[in-house]
């Protein structure tokens, strides 16, 4: 079932039958675990003929209302109204995925240790963004948030010093990761390269005010640095110069570390979950499977938050494993499979109540299963 939210949202902007379509193909993009269309096509329990269903998919795909701005953006807004007041940092991630001949640039906000798309744009070549087609991307959730404070994170294909001075025109916060060969000037035409500051395991710095790379006309920045301390027999192979408008180091670095979530979000899109990099579609139909996964993921997402409030996430796995110190599994995992086990088949149903049937000796545990069961149920 769809959050109450999303049927609000959806059957306001799409005609019911393609509203029953979308809400069918996310119930299978769930179950299946695959944007394929001969997959989505072949699952779909609409009784017409398999190509009849796979071309009826492929002209879904091409609707113009199948887009971020227009499905997702409202969804988004509502769910941050009802999570966030205005004084806090909606942190978004800026990063990019590629595989074949997709090159996917996405903007996504962080939510407890993974990140949400917001909105993504395909670049018509292979390699890395340039500030053009990053502000493409950006500006459009600027604006979809601009009564809330945010911050913007990217990794060292976002560092350039144009793309920071946009963002400080825009009034917003940002901390951008430098290469260490960048330059940054000292003192008054003294240029060095951040990697010759003499940072060392567990020790950090602060650069206010300082000029970074040795373009005619570029303006102040601050530089965060730190380089993580050397914890039993790991190592950081090096240290992190970020590039930021924020006042201290610590700000900086807490800020900068929520990143990694975007990276984890695209695991979840490709091979840990949805299996994005199998399709063959591409352009348009391509973006509009990215915006179904979207809605999908972000709706297991908050079905896994909804699970672990009621405590029952060790029916659906491990919650935790030797020698790790972090969760063993996402809210988006909890949610995603929490489904699977709990909608079984009436075949399946029956083989399982005479299996309990012959283990009674186990009949408290089951009990508790059921209950369980059932509070994941509600939370679907």
């Amino acid at each position: 079932m769809l959050p109450q939210f999303y049927q609000t949202h959806l059957q306001g902007q799409l005609i019911p039958t393609d509203y029953l379509l979308l809400a069918c193909l996310i119930r299978l993009l769930q179950r299946i675990k695959q944007v394929r269309l001969e997959s989505l096509a072949t699952a779909l329990p609409l009784p017409i003929l398999f190509e009849s269903r796979r071309r009826k998919l492929q002209r879904f795909l091409l609707l113009p209302q199948i887009s971020f701005k227009t499905l997702w953006f409202p969804i988004l807004l509502a769910w941050v109204k009802e999570n966030y007041t205005r004084q806090e940092y909606l942190y978004l991630s800026l990063d990019r995925t590629t595989w074949g001949n997709i090159n996917l640039l996405m903007i996504s906000l962080i939510v407890d240790k993974r990140a949400i798309p917001i909105y993504g744009q395909l670049l018509e070549k292979s390699g890395s963004s340039n500030l053009v087609e990053q502000q493409r991307v950006i500006s459009p959730v600027l604006e979809l948030l601009k009564n809330y404070r945010v911050m913007v994170l990217g990794d060292r294909e976002f560092c350039s010093v144009k793309l920071g001075n946009w963002l400080k025109e825009e009034r917003t916060n940002y901390c951008l990761r430098l290469k260490r060969d960048e330059y940054v000037e000292r003192e008054q035409g003294l240029w060095v390269e951040l990697q010759q500051l003499g940072l060392k395991p567990g020790h950090r710095l602060f650069l206010e005010g300082v000029r970074v790379t040795k373009l005619k006309g570029a303006k102040p920045f601050n530089v965060a640095a730190k380089w993580q301390r050397t914890y039993r027999t790991q190592r950081a192979a090096e240290g992190w110069f970020i590039l930021t408008n924020l006042t201290t180091v610590e700000q900086a670095i807490a800020a900068y570390r929520k990143r990694f979530g975007i990276e984890e979000m695209f695991r979840d899109f490709k091979s840990g979950g949805y299996h994005l990099e199998d399709t063959a579609v591409r352009e348009e139909r391509f973006m509009s499977l990215v915006v179904m996964v979207t809605l999908a993921y972000a709706a297991a997402t908050l079905q896994g938050q909804r699970i672990k409030q009621k405590g029952v996430q060790k029916y659906v796995g491990r919650v935790k494993e030797s020698g790790r110190t972090q969760r063993r599994h996402s809210n988006f995992y909890i949610g995603l499979h929490g489904q699977d086990w709990v909608n079984t088949d009436p075949e399946m149903a029956e083989l399982i109540q005479e299996l309990m049937q012959l283990n009674r000796h186990k009949w408290a545990d089951y009990q508790r299963g059921i209950r369980a069961q059932e509070l994941i149920r509600q939370a679907l």
